[in-house]
């Protein structure tokens, strides 16, 4: 059995090389816990730079600025008409934005299930 050590910094370098054996059950579990508290402190941060911004450049309550930060990083798109310049640029970089969070936060969701499945597709044959 090939022992090589995975070189690899970050939220992936516990993933196994597809001359190792694929991971327990266990193991793969752990992955999708730790990557769904990754994805849900995104998300939380992601939603409270849109409510800050809303509220004081919208400017609206925060209970409105909660409500508009939600439905355009869930892709909705805005319930409230912006009425200051600022307030109309931060509403445009905050929706591209978005899509790029929403982009990552799907990445590393199916991440650990991705990995899973091309592993067993290419997995290496390991004689013991």
């Amino acid at each position: 059995m090939s022992n090589k050590r995975n070189n690899t910094v970050g939220i992936f370098s516990n993933y196994e090389h597809k001359s190792q054996p694929i991971a327990s059950q266990k193991v793969f579990i752990k992955r999708v816990y730790r990557n769904t508290l990754l994805a849900s402190g995104i998300l939380i941060f992601c939603l409270l730079i849109g409510i800050v911004g809303y509220k004081y450049l919208g400017p609206m309550s925060w209970i409105d600025a909660l409500h508009n930060a939600s439905m355009i990083l869930s892709g909705m798109g805005p319930v409230a008409e912006i009425q200051t310049i600022a307030g109309k640029f931060f509403s445009s970089f905050y929706a591209i934005f978005s899509g790029v969070a929403f982009i990552t936060n799907f990445g590393v969701l199916i991440a650990p299930l991705a990995h899973r499945f091309f592993h067993m597709l290419h997995a290496e044959d390991i004689d013991e």
